[in-house]
């Protein structure tokens, strides 16, 4: 099968977080499966551009990619050369995957795509959500969704990457095909992390790309309520001054000497992950939430927010804790977990397994050709 991915970023982009991350390992599994893919994105890398030659293909860890110039150095990655590589070559493939939304790669890309009669599927990777209509020029979003965004929308196949996220997507599109398959996630080889309740405090950890979604403003006032020993890390990077804003607000309830920023962080993450006892999300909104998945794999129990897509999985399984953007819970989640050892002892032990059984890379990666067979098969 011929396949066309478009992402506005691709690796090394890591800058931009989980989707990044997760459209690469994607193409490459479906590379090993013998599929023909061809990968077109930018130069983007935040505010600059990645240092590799723009208009030329490349072979990234087995996969071609194009990295095309873009115009504007913003979110909304306008690349002319990229848009018309697309009306070039739209027909020659069976499925052209878009993935996210709300930047003119992924718009303009669809459009082109439809008029050439091509077969689209997109992945919102959470652009789609009840919450991004509420924030970032949320009355814009409104107006374009309504006005032109559905009209594309319903013409395509959409791909959700969690049952939550799956439900908002139906109420918000009515999509005449709409799938839900895990992203894929990188996975260590497991090795024993240091048993739960061994240290003088608790460690905490975050690990994310650094936005108000993110919430992690949240998090550092429910730490100021908190009334066990503890220490955070905060790993990651991305908005300037909501970052600099977290750090006056520990400055101003006095727990910065608790909290140590680690940067971004990508080849020794997973041993960070071991490293501390919990991992906490406390995000306004959460597509899937590939970190959930990476803490659990080598064994670290996970506090997130309700509103993270994989909520409804950890509940399930019970590798960790649920709760409410609200401080004073979050507070009280954090105790209850840091004194739970037994439960924390259990996650350790059985949760890096049981990822690694449901999230295996063969059968998603036989997941998403299914689901390109039946898009190509569709009238």
């Amino acid at each position: 099968m011929r396949i066309l991915q478009i992402n506005a970023s691709y690796k090394p982009a890591y800058i931009y977080g989980g989707p990044t991350m997760s459209v690469s390992a994607l193409s490459e599994h479906l590379v090993k499966a013998k599929h023909d893919v061809l990968v077109l994105t930018t130069t983007a890398n935040g505010e600059e551009e990645l240092s590799v030659k723009p208009n030329a293909a490349k072979v990234i860890d087995g996969v071609n990619v194009v990295y095309f110039d873009r115009i504007t150095k913003d979110h909304t990655h306008f690349s002319p050369k990229l848009l018309n590589a697309v009306r070039q070559q739209a027909s020659t493939f069976n499925v052209i995957h878009i993935h996210a939304w709300w930047n003119l790669v992924s718009v303009l890309s669809c459009a082109i795509a439809l008029s050439k009669g091509a077969k689209v599927v997109v992945s919102p990777r959470g652009t789609l959500s009840k919450y991004s209509f509420k924030h970032k020029s949320g009355l814009l979003k409104s107006v374009f969704h309504k006005t032109i965004g559905l009209n594309l929308l319903r013409r395509c196949a959409i791909h959700a990457t969690s049952a939550s996220e799956q439900e908002e997507l139906t109420d918000l599109i009515n999509p005449k095909l709409i799938f839900n398959i895990p992203n894929f996630i990188q996975l260590p080889v497991f090795e024993q992390k240091a048993k739960a309740g061994d240290r003088d405090h608790t460690k905490l950890l975050f690990l994310s790309r650094i936005d108000e979604k993110k919430g992690l403003d949240i998090l550092i006032n429910a730490l100021a309520l908190v009334n066990i020993p503890w220490s955070l890390s905060i790993a990651g990077d991305g908005d300037v001054r909501y970052i600099e804003r977290v750090k006056k607000l520990a400055v101003a309830k006095k727990i910065d000497h608790h909290i140590s920023w680690l940067g971004f962080r990508q080849s020794d993450k997973f041993e960070i992950y071991r490293q501390h006892d919990l991992f906490i999300l406390p995000s306004h909104n959460e597509n899937f939430g590939n970190v959930v998945l990476e803490s659990l794999s080598v064994g670290t129990p996970v506090l997130i927010s309700k509103h993270v897509g994989l909520a409804g999985y950890v509940k399930e399984h019970n590798l960790g804790w649920i709760f409410d953007l609200d401080e004073t819970l979050l507070k009280n989640t954090i105790e209850l977990a840091a004194k739970d050892v037994d439960k924390r002892l259990v996650i350790e032990t059985d949760a890096p397994a049981l990822i690694a059984s449901h999230f295996g890379d063969d059968a998603l990666t036989q997941n998403y050709v299914d689901m390109y067979n039946q898009i190509d098969q569709n009238d």
